[in-house]
């Protein structure tokens, strides 16, 4: 007998299977399932910093940047409207990147890291859609229920794909066939975010025209441009840390809902167990 065969008994029974269409993987170690995301002090030091990022770019809104000739006061909502647009395109491009993870290799983080993303950036966008009709109200008088607006529209329908994709995760069972639908959704969702990017250009549209990339380079004072970019870096860093908090809570489901599954399978195959007990183990 080799030493193989002493260390496992021949009457032990098999190990427990994953969960339905979740690949096994190594959950142990320092990094365990969640290898990439931050922890403990860590993430409070994160979250910490993204506030005080937050703190300073609105500082430098409302002392350091001057007025608007034009449009006044109400023109300040620029930096935080369009800071929270492009966190938004940036959140749904790892949406459509874990997608294709997860239809390639099945990847139950690639599909964590989507659900993740997908309530961050749907967070950012209804921001940006807030932001812009409180900015357009003094400026263009837009009422967007009587005034169609490309950039609106498209920006909304954006914003009602992920919500469904979301939804599709909810309140479907989880498994393989569910991962993949929400996938296929998830990349297919992706096609309106340069269809709202361009928007601009291919309808007539009361929305502004491009300022920070404009043929002549940015239409910004550098004092309006240095603002914009400090608030775009603070907005990415905020997006980051809330996206690292809700992946920690995709795990923490993940794990849960395996552990579950596993003391479900051991009561049913454990002697004297019955079908009820194994369906309803909590209820004695």
């Amino acid at each position: 007998m080799t030493d193989a065969d002493r260390s496992t008994p021949s009457n032990s029974p098999p190990p427990n299977p994953p969960p339905r269409g979740v690949r096994r993987q190594r959950t142990g170690g320092r990094g365990g399932g969640q290898s990439w995301a931050l922890r403990g002090a860590g993430l409070e030091l994160a979250a910490g910093l993204a506030v005080a990022g937050l703190l300073l770019a609105a500082a430098a809104i409302f002392l350091y940047a001057p007025e608007d000739a034009l449009q006044g006061q109400v023109q300040r909502i620029f930096y935080v409207h369009v800071s929270s647009a492009i966190a938004a395109f940036l959140c749904f491009g790892l949406v459509a990147g874990g997608s294709a993870v997860v239809l390639w290799r099945g990847s139950p983080r690639a599909d964590r890291l989507a659900r993740a993303a997908a309530l961050v950036g749907l967070v950012f966008t209804t921001n940006t859609i807030a932001l812009g009709i409180i900015w357009a109200k003094p400026i263009w008088n837009w009422d967007p229920s009587q005034t169609w607006d490309a950039r609106f529209t498209s920006t909304v329908v954006l914003w009602m794909v992920y919500a469904g994709y979301l939804t599709v995760r909810k309140f479907t069972v989880p498994g393989r066939q569910t991962m993949r639908l929400a996938a296929v959704v998830g990349i297919l969702g992706f096609i309106d975010v340069p269809i709202v990017y361009f928007s601009v250009r291919w309808w007539r549209t009361l929305h502004p025209g491009y300022v920070l990339d404009s043929p002549g380079g940015p239409a910004l004072p550098p004092q309006m441009l240095y603002t914009f970019v400090l608030t775009l870096l603070a907005m990415l860093f905020f997006a980051g840390v809330l996206l690292a908090i809700r992946y920690r809570i995709e795990a923490q489901a993940d794990e849960r809902a395996a552990s579950d599954e596993e003391r479900t399978l051991e009561l049913a195959r454990s002697p004297g167990s019955s079908a009820e007990t194994a369906r309803f183990p909590d209820l004695g």
